[in-house]
């Protein structure tokens, strides 16, 4: 009975000490199997979150495209307004290039491109008088700076001297046929013994790097003109002539 008890106890003991084996087999292959899920779980969630900002960065990249694509379209719109910009570029040179038939671009006027006629100013003594240069040729012509007038023989005579409030802001550009006007002060006071009586005088030209080859005779209006060479003045060729500007 006392050996029989004892292989009993024994027994039990195994069986117990198998249970916990067991037991504590099973809590290691369960905490292993919960780390594992507990792993698994962290890996999804990782790689949910590696997705998340995979997205956002998807999204930055799909931004920065659409922000490419509006740079594109800003860009077109840029290439546009550049075209168009070129367009009014292009207008512009058009324009200027009209004006600059008239102004930069058309020749110098020369000696034969135009008739110049003189008239009394209305006044008593006669003081003043008008050129007249009208464009005698076929085509546009700028008529540069001042009438350079010599009231005697071109070698000799004295320069007549520009009064500078008179020049036009721009080159004074004649098409067939219009004309162009210069004030002239030929005397002060009327008569005197320093005056001398003018039928004809010359008038020249300037060209873009100087005074013109050749020259335009003038008949003096009629009656001829008292000249004094000392007190004699010229306007600068304009348009019209304005009041104040060609007034000396």
């Amino acid at each position: 009975m006392r050996h029989h008890h004892k292989s009993t106890v024994l027994a039990a003991a195994a069986i117990a000490a198998l249970s916990l084996g067991l037991t504590a087999c099973g809590g290691g292959d369960a905490a292993a199997g919960a780390k594992d899920d507990g792993s698994v779980g962290a890996s999804k969630s990782a790689q949910a979150t590696t997705d998340t900002v995979a997205g956002a960065g998807g999204a930055d990249q799909t931004t920065a495209k659409n922000g490419s694509g509006s740079t594109g379209g800003s860009t077109a719109g840029s290439t546009t307004g550049g075209s168009g910009t070129k367009g009014s570029t292009t207008g512009s040179g058009t324009g200027s290039s009209g004006g600059g038939t008239g102004s930069t671009k058309a020749r110098a006027c020369a000696a034969g491109d135009v008739k110049v006629t003189a008239a009394k100013a209305d006044e008593v003594p006669t003081e003043h008088i008008v050129l007249t240069a009208t464009n005698t040729s076929g085509s546009a012509c700028t008529l540069l700076e001042y009438p350079l007038i010599a009231f005697g023989p071109i070698q000799t005579a004295k320069d007549i001297p520009a009064v500078a409030k008179s020049k036009p802001a721009a080159p004074i550009v004649l098409k067939p046929g219009a004309p162009a006007y210069a004030n002239v002060r030929v005397a002060l006071g009327g008569a005197h013994e320093d005056n001398k009586v003018v039928k004809e005088f010359n008038v020249n030209l300037f060209a873009a790097e100087g005074p013109a080859e050749g020259s335009v005779v003038v008949k003096a209006p009629a009656g001829g003109l008292a000249v004094d060479e000392a007190a004699a003045k010229t306007g600068y060729w304009t348009y019209e002539l304005r009041n104040g500007a060609d007034e000396f």
